[in-house]
């Protein structure tokens, strides 16, 4: 079982095997030599801002190129295509390495720019451009387009200027962005290839059987417990599905499971592993780099709204179970939990190791690093873990972190140009007027202008830089109108996100529909009613920020309380069914009521939420004849 790893592997355009063996090794020593590098950076610190993200822009852009010709299969000119881009993008980082004191002496804005310098420049915008396309495909690039075609044909900035922000300031292609992606997201896509070459896989897997397997609808459990773990070695949708999916949704098909369910709940848990802590998507650690605070302090704001992401979807399973009479798969079939943490419980240790060291405050790269050096030494204590690891294994686990953070690399620098223009042209400020002037001066039209953005953009980019577009134009005006700076950002975060799972371009769900042989449409809306008390939640933390942790214990753990009943009235409700029978229409009005009423921060409302419940399920238990559980369609496809 291998589990890719790094957030934006989901959406990349497939890779171009190497055609010939030679070019097979050249592309795996480029990997290896960019793992090593930027692991030796991380234990030894980096060097300048300029020479650390343009050697990490260096090591994609060959790869890129290698990797994703411009026409698979092609030979002669095309090559020569590529290799001309290639050897371009050479060009213009190599410039800046090789009259580095020049760049650094010289005062930006002010001193005019020699024709070389405009020539590379040009260079750098198109080659990001086409490395980008090439790997996730035009959305990205075709925003950054629209973008520069704004600052050059509707502003009065001069083209020196724009060009001297996009390649020789750290605010454009070399910006922090790129730095995330150099510092923090390579260290943990490695994590992640080790973590996969180690078989933690089949212990998160075995984990899941044997906690859930045996309750009402326990394999669609199971997804979810298996989904939630993967979450900490990938952080992508579609990669969780793929791993994932191709157990989970037969198993769940067999036990009664509608194939539309099956897809939902296979896509929906695989999603959440992005807001997952301990290890989130790649937009975390570019949210850590805006707000300058270390990355454990955004996965602690993020933990919460994880735990009430899956408990809705975990109850949303419970009842769909409950309701059609699914039980689950018999204990005999499953493997027992003491057993599977005496033979692979070890393997958890590289995840502890870095909880640990994030906790004790060191660098999240200087963690990442050391969980990645200790996957294979911790596999090889247990004679059960040992078969199959040895060099080769080492030599994978570098080559698949090197190739699964082009994506994230190339985002980031095109992310940077949006960046650029945003900043050099006042576009920020100008939006969040507008935005403001839509919102009629309201947090909550506001909120809701952003979520439809974040969706929007995610339909068409990975997370990330529909992340970064949302905090360069949207986020300001939400912290305008009083939302606090933390909740603003997760909000984006989060529905950058669940535009994986919403119809009509839902990544995962496009995946899980395929493995479940399941209509698309259906599929997509079975995960939105599935997911439904998740798109209350961002609205949650942001009127409540003790959700996210933000200031004292008490009310934090009261919201937390409160908030968990709310999304379970919310998901009773939309699959019809409590305890002891099918809801009546009205048992599901009043559950919708009670959620809101829960949701809302405030003990009287919690109080009355909490009575509407108390209320409903002494009318679902006790009242009315308990009616056979409702036969679910038969399923297409059992297993073998």
């Amino acid at each position: 079982m291998s589990v890719p790893s790094g957030q934006i592997v989901s959406d990349e355009v497939q890779a171009t095997p190497p055609a010939t063996r030679a070019l097979a090794l050249v592309v795996t020593a480029v990997a290896v030599a960019m793992s090593l590098y930027h692991m030796y950076v991380a234990g030894f610190g980096p060097p300048e801002a300029m020479v650390f993200r343009g050697t990490h822009l260096l090591f994609a852009l060959t790869l890129v190129y290698l990797l994703y010709p411009l026409r698979p299969g092609g030979a002669g000119a095309w090559r020569l295509v590529d290799a001309a881009l290639l050897a371009a993008g050479w060009a213009f980082v190599l410039y800046i390495f090789l009259n580095y004191e020049y760049f650094i002496n010289r005062i930006i804005y002010i001193d005019d720019l020699k024709p070389w310098d405009k020539v590379m420049a040009v260079l750098s915008v198109v080659v990001v451009l086409d490395a980008t396309r090439r790997v996730i495909g035009w959305a990205l690039p075709a925003t950054a387009v629209v973008f520069l075609v704004y600052a050059v044909f509707f502003t009065e900035v001069k083209a020196q200027v724009l060009m001297e922000q996009l390649y020789l300031s750290t605010e454009g292609i070399f910006g922090s962005t790129l730095g995330v992606s150099a510092s923090y997201v390579m260290l943990f896509v490695l994590f992640g290839a080790f973590m996969e070459r180690s078989g933690t896989g089949q212990l998160f897997m075995d984990f899941a059987m044997s906690l859930t397997g045996h309750t009402a609808g326990g394999p669609g459990k199971v997804a979810i417990v298996s989904s939630s773990l993967f979450g900490t070695v990938s952080g992508s949708a579609v990669a969780n599905v793929m791993v994932d999916g191709p157990i989970t949704i037969p198993l769940m098909k067999r036990t009664g499971f509608r194939p539309p369910f099956a897809a939902a709940v296979e896509s929906v848990a695989s999603t959440g592993g992005q807001i997952m802590p301990p290890v989130m998507g790649a937009a975390a650690f570019v949210m850590a780099e805006f707000l300058a605070v270390p990355y454990a302090q955004v996965a602690l704001w993020a933990l919460v709204p994880a735990v009430l992401y899956y408990i809705a979807v975990f109850f949303a399973v419970h009842f769909e179970a409950r309701r059609y009479g699914l039980a689950g798969v018999p204990r005999a079939q499953l493997p027992l939990l003491g057993q599977v943490l005496r033979v692979r419980g070890h393997l958890f240790l590289p995840i502890l190791l870095v909880l640990v060291g994030l906790m004790l405050g060191y660098s999240a790269p200087l963690a990442a690093l050391v969980g990645a050096l200790s996957c294979l030494p911790i596999a090889l204590l247990r004679a059960s873990t040992r078969a199959g690891i040895g060099w080769r294994s080492v030599l994978d686990a570098l080559v698949d972190g090197a190739r699964n953070t082009l994506a994230v690399a190339m985002a980031c620098a095109c992310a940077g140009i949006v960046i650029a223009v945003v900043t050099i042209t006042g576009l920020g400020i100008t939006f969040t007027d507008v935005v403001i002037g839509l919102a009629q001066n309201s947090l909550v039209l506001a909120l809701v202008l952003t979520a439809m953005a974040g969706i929007v953009l995610g339909m068409g980019m990975p997370t990330t830089p529909a992340y970064i577009v949302m905090v360069s134009l949207l986020v300001p005006a939400l912290v305008k109108l009083g939302a606090v700076t933390p909740a603003a950002h997760m909000f984006a975060f989060y529905f950058a996100i669940l535009s994986a799972i919403t119809p009509p371009v839902a990544l995962a769900v496009f995946a899980a529909s395929g493995l479940a042989k399941a209509d698309l449409w259906q599929s997509g809306w079975e995960a939105v009613r599935i997911a439904a008390p998740t798109y209350i939640v961002p609205f949650m933390f942001v009127y409540e920020p003790s959700l996210l942790l933000i200031g004292d214990w008490f009310t934090a753990l009261t919201s937390f309380a409160s908030a968990c009943f709310g999304v379970i009235c919310f998901s009773a409700a939309l699959q019809g069914f409590l305890v002891g029978r099918d809801a009546k229409w009205w048992e599901r009005a009043v559950l919708l009521v009670a959620a809101v009423l829960l949701i809302k921060p405030g003990y009287i409302t919690d109080a009355i939420g909490l009575g509407l419940l108390a209320m409903v399920y002494l009318s679902n238990r006790f009242l009315g004849a308990a009616a056979a559980p409702l036969a679910p369609p038969v399923a297409e496809e059992t297993l073998e």
